[in-house]
């Protein structure tokens, strides 16, 4: 029977560790302690006074600032945040809590588990490649386009609160992400090498794929040299852009038919690098996809031609637009992690269920055409569908449109929330428990559709001049105005059938 060792910890409290190596990291032995609900992992290496004041720092003051504000209980499912420091046997240590067992593979891969992966973590690269997703993972475990949406959500308003701390986690990739896609649940884990601008360099250059161009650029340069980039948060936007884009396309955004040098190292530094060019740029297409170079197995996600960028919409077309073109080699102008928050939120309400039972996706984002359809399947969208154009007031009794549109849809009880009726109120971590509640629901009832009341004390039929009390309902005619709330912020719908 392996020993179970008891410790102090720097804040004095007691830590105990069971004395069996459970994993190795790039940099650490990591232990459970004996009921499992937490890990000790130690390093390797001997770790000099600035690291351990950067660590010291990290489980203190900036877990404190996190986890203490207001809708800080909403970080400690998001994050696998350090908790303690302690030291044994001259190796100093990190406490951090088990990851939850949401992301540990419960079936695996295809056929019977064939590559043996039933109890591991749910690494995010298992799920952002396409070759996985269409030979590899048991279908129960892929998910759906939805809930990838869910999970790019979450992993943005993770990367915006840690750059409003004024920390930069330096290596977001997909080692450093677990995601457990059927339950829409991301953690970013590997908090111990946070950069602060100013007090705190970075460990790492970061992974392969999601290394921001200048950094690989400016590699050959020695440490100190002012030249040299490093990871900060600008590199952390081009990596969340980064994944995002492999979340919901499963492709890499840069890796292209063009071979910049017959060494591949050099071929590496100079795709991610100098070079860097986005492969559906249509304005330079010198890097795009050659299909021949593909596996079946990346088809046909890896063809950008059948599955381009656009099926995610307008919102985030504009941002991958930023991130890979405009940004790609000009990091002020990339996209920060709030704005991808809100874009994905506000696709998120354009999507659609796809009415082909055996579409892989079962979603696809409203394409604003009269005539939509699924663009991973090709199924046309039959029946009337509502589309609600929102609007919202900057002073009494006028309007403004918000570039906000919700979708209606019947497969399931769909919702109305406050932060569809008023512009001043997001779906945050600051959500109160009041604000989480829905406040109208629609129904489609003899081939019409209503929006029922269920909370809204304003709730008025503008078109008609007149109040809807609560328990009533609605019917969503074409050109229907609705007013939803007289509030400040309040908003007014417009509504639009498309009709198949």
């Amino acid at each position: 029977m392996p020993n179970t060792i008891t410790i102090t910890a720097t804040d004095g409290s007691e830590v105990k560790f069971v004395d069996t190596i459970i994993g190795a990291g790039g940099m650490k032995d990591v232990y459970f302690s004996p009921d499992k609900s937490y890990v000790v992992a130690f390093f390797r290496d001997k770790q000099d006074a600035n690291a351990k004041d950067r660590l010291q720092n990290i489980t203190s003051v900036y877990r404190e600032r996190i986890f203490n504000a207001v809708g800080g209980n909403y970080w400690k499912d998001v994050y696998c945040w350090p908790t303690k420091i302690v030291e044994y046997n001259g190796k100093l240590g990190l406490v951090c809590p088990s990851y939850q067992q949401d992301f540990f593979f419960t079936i695996g891969s295809a056929n019977s588990d064939f590559l043996g992966i039933r109890g591991k973590e749910k690494n995010g690269k298992w799920f952002a490649s396409a070759k996985h997703q269409n030979r590899n993972l048991a279908p129960d475990e892929k998910g759906n386009w939805s809930n990838y949406f869910q999970i790019c959500i979450t992993i943005s308003r993770a990367v915006r609160r840690l750059h409003a701390a004024g920390l930069a986690h330096s290596d977001l990739s997909f080692n450093n992400v677990l995601v457990a896609p059927t339950l829409d649940r991301a953690c970013i884990i590997d908090i111990d090498g946070l950069v602060v601008p100013g007090k705190f360099a970075p460990d790492v250059l970061g992974t392969k794929e999601f290394i921001a161009p200048e950094v690989y650029e400016t590699k050959h340069l020695k440490m100190g040299d002012p030249n040299r980039k490093l990871p900060c948060i600008a590199t952390d936007k081009h990596a969340l852009a980064v994944m995002i884009y492999f979340y919901l396309l499963f492709r890499d955004p840069l890796d292209g038919k063009k071979v910049w040098d017959t060494d591949e190292n050099k071929d590496e530094v100079l795709k991610r690098g100098k070079n860097a060019l986005f492969i559906e740029n249509t304005q330079n297409t010198l890097n795009s996809v050659r299909i021949s170079d593909l596996q079946p197995s990346q088809l046909p996600q890896g063809d950008p031609q059948k599955i381009p960028y656009t099926v995610c919409g307008p919102y985030l077309k504009k941002l991958f637009d930023r991130a890979f073109i405009d940004g790609l080699h000009d990091p002020a102008r990339r996209p920060t992690a709030d704005e991808w928050e809100q874009a994905l939120l506000k696709t998120v309400d354009l999507m659609q269920p796809c009415q082909n039972p055996k579409c892989w996706h079962k979603w696809f984002v409203f394409d604003n055409t009269t005539k939509p359809k699924c663009p991973f399947c090709g199924t046309e969208y039959k029946g009337i569908l509502p589309v609600l154009n929102l609007y919202s007031s900057r002073r009494a009794g006028a309007f403004t449109a918000d570039d906000y549109r919700l979708m209606v849809y019947n497969n399931q009880y769909q919702y109305l929330y406050q932060w569809h009726v008023n512009r001043n109120i997001s779906p945050n971590e600051k959500l109160t428990d009041e604000q989480k509640k829905p406040v109208g629901h629609f129904v489609f009832h003899q081939n019409k559709w209503s929006l029922v009341n269920e909370r809204l004390a304003d709730l008025e039929d503008k078109t008609e001049n007149k109040e809807i009390p609560l328990n009533q309902a609605v019917e969503l005619t074409d050109g229907k105005k609705i007013l939803l709330s007289k509030e400040e912020g309040g908003r007014l719908i417009i509504v639009q059938l498309v009709k198949n």
